[in-house]
């Protein structure tokens, strides 16, 4: 089953076209991966399937578990499962951590951390952090580490991750990917992630990737596969090779 389905999405950002005519589906428990350069649309992507203001949708639609989320709020995706990061988490002075994880598990502040939520926590590393402010002083993995536990403990069924993986340590990212592998894997639920790396690949079961260049989609297949080619080719030359293969298989197929 999809747990994202859009369809011919166009989208204007200040009345300039940013997506054009965009199509694809995200499997139910399952990583994706989306490479692309700058410029290419992949922000403009996750802020138009989470619902942010400044994104006008000019055709299409995004179903969402089968339901048609294309005109839906913020808080109402977010109320269905859909979550985002983006590639800069800010700091928030006079809000510690610990006050915020217990926010997004529903708890009151009096009541404790569960023995698996401080797991969790210990897991990434943030123990320590609980009384600090949000991010005010945290290094670039120590954002992201705290970024990521808000989210999983969110329980999302949709996380749409803006590189996880850009200005974190190499610790950082084998620790993030492996618990944002983990979360996916227990829950069923997906994960459509942004990178420019192909590190994260090292940690994370993805099955599909596809490019997203000058806000259309390309070449849909295996994520290593992919990442091997942008590295020989660059996006341009990758996307250009991959088609001429898939219409000279056609070709054969005809004679």
């Amino acid at each position: 089953m999809d747990a994202l389905e859009v369809k011919n999405l166009s989208v204007k950002v200040e009345g300039k076209l940013i997506l054009k005519n965009v199509s694809f589906s995200l499997r139910q428990g399952a990583s994706h991966i989306l490479f692309g350069p700058n410029g290419s649309g992949k922000t403009t992507l996750i802020s138009t399937l989470m619902g942010l203001p400044g994104y006008e949708v000019t055709s299409g639609s995004i179903l969402f578990m089968g339901q048609d989320i294309t005109h839906l709020t913020v808080d109402e995706r977010a109320k269905l499962g859909i979550v985002v990061s983006f590639q800069n988490p800010p700091e928030i002075t006079g809000v510690k951590l610990g006050e915020l994880l217990k926010l997004c598990l529903g708890k009151n502040a009096s009541e404790d951390f569960s023995a698996e939520e401080k797991r969790q926590i210990e897991a990434f590393r943030l123990t320590g952090f609980l009384n600090r402010e949000i991010n005010v002083g945290f290094s670039g993995g120590e954002r992201k580490r705290s970024e990521i536990l808000q989210l999983i403990f969110l329980k999302p069924k949709l996380m749409l991750l803006d590189e996880p993986d850009s200005g974190v340590d190499v610790e950082s990212l084998r620790l993030i990917a492996g618990e944002i592998q983990l979360y996916v894997g227990k829950s069923g639920s997906s994960a459509l992630i942004i990178t420019h790396k192909g590190d994260i690949l090292e940690h994370v079961k993805a099955s599909y990737a596809c490019i997203l260049l000058s806000g259309q989609f390309h070449c849909f297949t295996e994520p290593r596969s992919i990442y091997e080619d942008i590295k020989k080719l660059g996006y341009e030359g990758c996307v250009a090779c991959r088609r001429r293969n898939v219409e000279g298989w056609k070709s054969e197929r005809e004679q």
